[in-house]
């Protein structure tokens, strides 16, 4: 068998604005990712998708173009401000390329579409901890994505008591 080091290895981590999500990615950093691989990190992170609004909200009132117009920079502003913090957590690595993919689209969709499309060797995200009753009305992405994709998937749960992503 080989030295892991020589393979080349995809490792998708899944990106947003919580601090579960940059603690996974800090774990990934130090426990996954070695310096003397070849490994790509892919960081992604999953803008949800444009909400559609019939012409009338339910107010009476109208949406004009400059309100959408906003909501739609504003969404992209959190994207790219996600994508500049997990960057600056990788900025010690050295042989490791870094990409970064923002996609628009339910995460669930999103993150196991890439996961397929870039043909990722393991899957890494973070875990919010939410308890049963939670997380059976507004669903678990890091759950969904376990039993969908065809890698391995690393959940990774941020400890209660740390309270920073180093």
């Amino acid at each position: 068998m080989g030295d892991v080091s020589e393979r080349e290895r995809k490792i998708l981590v899944a990106v947003d604005e919580s601090e579960e999500s940059l603690y996974a990615l800090s774990w990934c950093l130090k426990n996954v990712i070695s310096q003397n691989s070849k490994d790509t990190l892919i960081l992604l992170h999953a803008r949800p998708p444009r909400p559609i609004y019939t012409a009338l909200d339910g107010t009476g009132y109208l949406f004009s173009a400059d309100i959408m117009a906003t909501l739609e920079r504003y969404s992209y502003d959190v994207a790219e401000g996600v994508v500049e913090k997990a960057k600056r957590l990788c900025k010690d690595l050295n042989n490791v390329k870094v990409e970064t993919r923002v996609e628009s689209g339910d995460a669930r969709d999103v993150i196991c579409q890439m996961v397929e499309k870039l043909g990722a060797d393991v899957l890494v995200t973070g875990s919010h901890g939410y308890g049963p009753i939670k997380r059976a009305f507004i669903g678990s992405v890091s759950n969904h994505c376990a039993k969908s994709v065809k890698c391995p998937v690393l959940i990774v749960k941020k400890p209660k008591n740390s309270s920073s992503t180093s």
